[in-house]
C-alpha cells in the first residue's frame, strides 16, 4: 500500500511506499482510486490541529472500489465515494492505494459521474450543495434577488457559485484576489466580483443596507457579521467557514428586526439520506464542463509540499489526487 503518513504529533508527513495495510481497519476495504485535497487536508499535512490521532493517513475525501465488504449493503465492484466521516482526522483517509472504511457515510457514485469528477466535487463540492439546500429549505428563490458567494474563488465557494448560477441566481462572488480571479469568476456564472475588504475590513452597523436574499459564507469572523446586516427580510445566509475567523461580532437585530436565518453547514456528520439527497443533486445540476475547468490534478507524490500553497490561498477551484501518481 501507498500512503502519506503522518507517524506523530508534530512530525513531518512522508510519502510511504510500502505502508503497512494492517494498520487499517473497518467493515468496508477499498482499493482507493482518488482522493481530493482540501485546505483542512493541507492543515493536517502542516501539522496546524487537524489530525487528532496517530499514526494518520490524511486526505478528507475518497472515492474508491469496494474490494470486500462485511455488511451487506455494499459488494465487491461497487463504486463508491466517502466524504468526511472523521477520515483524514480521527481516521485513516484517502491518501492512499487502500482503505477500509465504515459505511455509514458512504455513498454510491451516481451513474452520471466519473471517480475523477466525484473526486473533483470532495467535501468542497459536496458542502457547497448542502448549503445550496440550506437556501432551498429556507425558501430563497432567484426572484428574491442576488445571492452572495464568499470565498469564491476557493474549491467551495467555486462550485456553490456554479451551482447557483445554474439554478439561476444572480450570483455576487466576493475574492481577495479580484484582478487575478474576476474573468475565472464570471466564466463560472458570477454576475459581479466585489473585493473581500467591501465586507471583512471592519464591523459595521448592526443593521446595513439590505443586499442579499441569500448568501454562502466560507469566511466567518467579521466577513459573516456584515453579510447578516446586509441580508434582506426573509433571507438565509448558509455558514460553513471560518477562512477569517470563527468569531462572530454581530448583533440579535438581524435576526429578530429582518427575520434572517444563520443557518450553520456540516459536512463531516451529515446523515446518510442528507447525503444521497446532496450528490442527486449534483450529479444531476452540476455543469461537468464547469467543474473541469475549475480542476487541476496532482500525484500523491505532490501532496506533502502542496499544503504550503494551498494554507497560502495560492490555489483556487479544486484539486484532484491520483493516489496512483
Amino acid at each position: 500500500m501507498r500512503a502519506v503518513l503522518i507517524e506523530a504529533e508534530g512530525a513531518d508527513a512522508r510519502l510511504v511506499e510500502d505502508a503497512d495495510e494492517s494498520t487499517l481497519s473497518g467493515p468496508v476495504e477499498l482499493d482507493v482510486l482518488f482522493s481530493s485535497y482540501n485546505y483542512k487536508d493541507g492543515m493536517a499535512i502542516a501539522g496546524q490541529g487537524i489530525a487528532r490521532r496517530f499514526p494518520l493517513i490524511p486526505g478528507i475525501d475518497l472515492v474508491g472500489r469496494v474490494t470486500g465488504s462485511e455488511v451487506e449493503e455494499y459488494s465487491a465492484g461497487d463504486l463508491v465515494v466517502l466524504n468526511g466521516d472523521g477520515i483524514g482526522e480521527t481516521r485513516n483517509g484517502g491518501f492512499a492505494t487502500r482503505a477500509r472504511v465504515r459505511p455509514d457515510a458512504l455513498v454510491r457514485l451516481p451513474a452520471d459521474l466519473s471517480p475523477e469528477r466525484a473526486a473533483a466535487i470532495g467535501t468542497a463540492g459536496f458542502t457547497a450543495m448542502l448549503s445550496v439546500l440550506r437556501l432551498e429549505d429556507g425558501g430563497v428563490t432567484p426572484e428574491h434577488g442576488d445571492v452572495l458567494v464568499t470565498g469564491a474563488s476557493g474549491g467551495g465557494g467555486s462550485v456553490a457559485l456554479a451551482l447557483l448560477a445554474g439554478r439561476g441566481f444572480r450570483v455576487v462572488a466576493s475574492t481577495g484576489r479580484t484582478d487575478e480571479n474576476a474573468e475565472y469568476l464570471r466564466e463560472l456564472g458570477a454576475a459581479e466580483v466585489i473585493d473581500r475588504d467591501e465586507l471583512g475590513a471592519e464591523v459595521g452597523k448592526p443593521l446595513q443596507a439590505q443586499r442579499w436574499a441569500g448568501a454562502i459564507d466560507a469566511v466567518g469572523s467579521t466577513t459573516l457579521a456584515n453579510v447578516l446586516a446586509q441580508t434582506s427580510w426573509g433571507g438565509v445566509v448558509a455558514a460553513y467557514g471560518l477562512a477569517q475567523g470563527m468569531d462572530l461580532r454581530t448583533s440579535v437585530m438581524p435576526f429578530i428586526l429582518r427575520h434572517v436565518t444563520l443557518a450553520g453547514v456540516n459536512s463531516v456528520d451529515a446523515p446518510p439520506d442528507l447525503r444521497e439527497r446532496a450528490w442527486d443533486a449534483l450529479a444531476a445540476e452540476l455543469d461537468l464542463d464547469l467543474l473541469d475547468s475549475m480542476t487541476t490534478s496532482i500525484g500523491l507524490s505532490e501532496t506533502i509540499p502542496y499544503a504550503q500553497r494551498i494554507l497560502a490561498g495560492e490555489t483556487r477551484g479544486r484539486t484532484v489526487v491520483d493516489v496512483t501518481q
